[in-house]
């Protein structure tokens, strides 16, 4: 067997990768705290769409590949198809969206919770595996069976807690310190599963072909920057409108708009301290009551005045 390293780059990619977990983890909850406090389903799964690119895109497959940079094996080079990269992608967001749907709708509940947890960490399985699929080495890569049962068991128990957390945790240090076990939790099947593998070089098959690592930080880079920007942009929409939207969905007046009834009130208390005449008291009495001020009678028409009869014209 070959020797291989985890930690080229000493310990800059296990930290990365924590605070890339961290921060996918960290903004998830807070979207799935607000599709809580949702009225209507569609608004409820947008929250949980967006938290489902936190978590999933930014929390664990950008976590993975940021510390996938670290691994290396001295004697070989080692390159990356981008097909299968991608696919593992896909399969991150995709199951820790269902997860998310199955527990943000209807009650909570222990059972539905631990079922949508092993469905999410059997799709964080899929993704770590396939991203290691697309590794390419000129030899064969094998798995310790008994380290690799334990990813899976690691990846079921912090999906599971994720869930749990995304239905129940409130309050910003609850929430971040939820976030820091989730992401201790994303690392830890992370290198349990890297601790599985052993390489076998053979020294008669060609070279391996794909991306070089390296290359991987631009593009890693690039999803890091747009899933941040693309997750605080949708947040902010989708928290505008909802200032400006009732729980129906129908537009609402301001927050310092005043209802128009309780006007009145608030002018005849503000002028408690003034002296008022008992006919002005009488007035603003009326006015905070609701009572319509009696309008005066019409006038009696004024009788035509009697038609002079002309004068005479002299003969």
């Amino acid at each position: 067997m070959t020797h291989v390293h985890h930690f080229t780059y000493g310990v800059y990619n296990p930290i990365a990768a924590f605070l890339l977990a961290f921060l996918g983890s960290f903004l998830a909850l807070l979207c799935t705290g607000r599709a809580r406090d949702a009225h209507k389903r569609s608004r409820r799964n947008r929250w949980l769409v967006i938290a489902s690119f936190a978590l999933g895109g930014g929390g664990i497959w950008l976590m993975h590949f940021s510390a996938m940079l670290g691994f290396d094996v001295p004697a070989s080079p080692v390159r990356y198809d981008l097909t299968r990269t991608l696919l593992s992608l896909l399969f991150a967001v995709f199951t820790v969206g269902v997860g998310l749907m199955v527990v943000g709708h209807g009650r909570r509940s222990t059972v539905k919770t631990i079922a949508a947890g092993i469905l999410t960490g059997s799709g964080v399985i899929a993704m770590h595996y396939t991203g290691m699929e697309g590794m390419r080495l000129p030899g064969t890569v094998h798995y310790d069976p008994v380290l690799v049962a334990a990813s899976v068991l690691i990846s079921i128990a912090a999906s599971t807690v994720a869930l749990w957390f995304a239905v129940s945790v409130r309050g910003g240090a609850r929430v971040s310190g939820a976030a820091a076990v989730m992401a201790l939790a994303v690392c830890g099947m992370h290198y349990t599963g890297m601790a599985a593998i052993s390489v076998e070089l053979d020294p008669l098959a060609p070279a391996a072909g794909g991306i070089r690592p390296l290359t991987m930080l631009v593009p890693i880079t690039v999803i890091t920057t747009a899933t941040i920007v693309g997750v605080a942009l949708s947040a902010l929409q989708a928290m505008t409108e909802e200032e400006f939207t009732d729980g129906a969905g129908t537009p609402k007046r301001g927050v310092h708009a005043e209802n128009p009834q309780t006007r009145p009130l608030k002018q005849a208390s503000s002028m408690g301290n003034v002296r008022l005449s008992p006919a002005a008291r009488a007035v603003v009495a009326g006015r905070a009551t609701g009572a319509t001020r009696p309008r005066p009678s019409p006038r009696p028409a004024s009788a035509p005045a009697p038609a002079t009869p002309p004068a005479a014209s002299g003969t």
